[in-house]
């Protein structure tokens, strides 16, 4: 989850610099409404992200083993969110998002890494609809 909330965030940052520096038709690309709502996009996932990842490690009890749907739902959203943000920093960076020299490329790749690693999508998936299917009334 840590990974997964400082690789969009970084992604932000590099797009929104990119978007209040770079100029197009005499304005800052940050001026125009498609730009726009890939950033607002990007933070709204992100700050939803992070909320989810401190609500999920507020309620576990360093006691017991804590609530793993819950653990699985913060993997699984926030490897999608780091991702979705990423694919929006190249895109509103165009071909420069690609080249090796801007950060982003490195952001983008990380990003899919989080589908992979800590588990695959599909398993916390299945370890999510397995533990749902036991519970009648969602908190």
């Amino acid at each position: 989850p840590a990974m997964s909330r400082g690789t969009p965030r970084r992604s932000i940052e590099a797009m929104n610099a990119y978007a209040r520096d770079r100029k197009a038709f005499g304005s800052s690309l940050n001026r125009f409404g498609q730009i726009q709502r890939l950033i607002a996009d990007s933070y709204a996932e992100y700050a939803a992200g992070k909320a989810y990842v401190y609500a999920t490690a507020s309620a576990l009890g360093l006691d017991s083993a804590g609530n793993r749907v819950d653990s699985d739902g913060v993997k699984l959203y926030c490897a999608a969110m780091a991702k979705n943000v990423a694919d929006r920093a190249m895109q509103t960076m165009g071909g420069y998002g690609y080249c090796g020299e801007y950060r982003v490329e490195q952001l983008w790749r990380d990003a899919k890494l989080l589908e992979i690693g800590g588990g695959t999508n599909e398993a916390h998936q299945k370890n999510m609809a397995r533990d749902l299917s036991h519970v009648e009334t969602l908190p």
